[in-house]
């Protein structure tokens, strides 16, 4: 079974330094039909304008995952934690019993393009964390790399996460293909990011989503952006879910 959540059909908060596009329920955006798929709870598609930014704000019980697709965010938090989020970059924080922390635009001109990634945890009161790793941008050219998992780095590096679900993420360029087996009684999430690509035969723009239930394999191809079949790859993240 798939399930299509059209980009143009999330909630959205549009003020005058942030424009964030919610696939799921958050905030003043409620839509019953659309709380989460299985412990994926939120993704945020956010552009942060010059200059803008999140002022210092608490979070509680919640993996979660920041994924840096244009420009430089900025980090600080309660635990120590200072940086710059890139592109290539997967910064990774268990909010558990509390953490505290502020992202804000890395550069006063130019805007940032990031999603932000809630996991629902395993568990409730888990000690704060925070984790951060460059996996290259050549690296997951025309292969799903592994950012994030309840295993971690013993498995192939990827960063720990409190919860059985495993986050991939692709660049494809137009024609070349990548697939996912699933295991039985697992589903997944697959956002396009930017670009577009074909998931299982549904074709999907940049913001489109589509959640598989009941599927042995994802397989999923990058579109052309060019007449000549070149043009900048499809990012494509996906959520691999007990």
């Amino acid at each position: 079974m798939l399930t299509i959540r059209r980009a143009n059909e999330r909630g959205r908060t549009d003020i005058d330094w942030l424009d964030s596009w919610h696939t799921f329920s958050f905030g003043e955006y409620h839509d019953p039909r659309h709380m989460n798929f299985r412990d994926l709870r939120v993704i945020n598609d956010d552009r942060v304008a010059g200059g803008g930014g999140f002022d210092t704000h608490p979070h509680r019980d919640m993996e979660i995952i920041t994924v840096v697709l244009d420009g430089e965010l900025k980090h600080r938090d309660s635990l120590g934690s200072e940086g710059s989020i890139r592109p290539g970059e997967v910064q990774v924080m268990t909010a558990g019993r509390d953490i505290r922390h502020s992202e804000f635009n890395g550069s006063r001109e130019r805007p940032v393009h990031l999603l932000q990634i809630w996991i629902m945890p395993e568990a409730r009161g888990l000690p704060a964390a925070y984790a951060q790793k460059d996996f290259g941008v050549a690296a997951r050219r025309n292969k799903l790399v592994r950012v994030a998992g309840r295993d971690g780095v013993e498995r192939d590096g990827a960063l720990k996460i409190n919860q059985d679900v495993d986050v991939y993420v692709t660049d494809l360029d137009g024609g070349a293909t990548v697939g996912h087996a699933l295991r039985p009684g697992r589903g997944a999430w697959v956002h396009v990011a930017t670009g577009s690509a074909t998931v299982n035969g549904q074709k999907l723009g940049a913001g489109d989503a589509v959640g598989i239930e009941g599927a042995a394999e994802v397989t999923i191809e990058g579109a052309s952006t060019s007449k000549d079949g070149g043009g900048a790859p499809a990012t494509v993240l996906v959520f691999d879910c007990r």
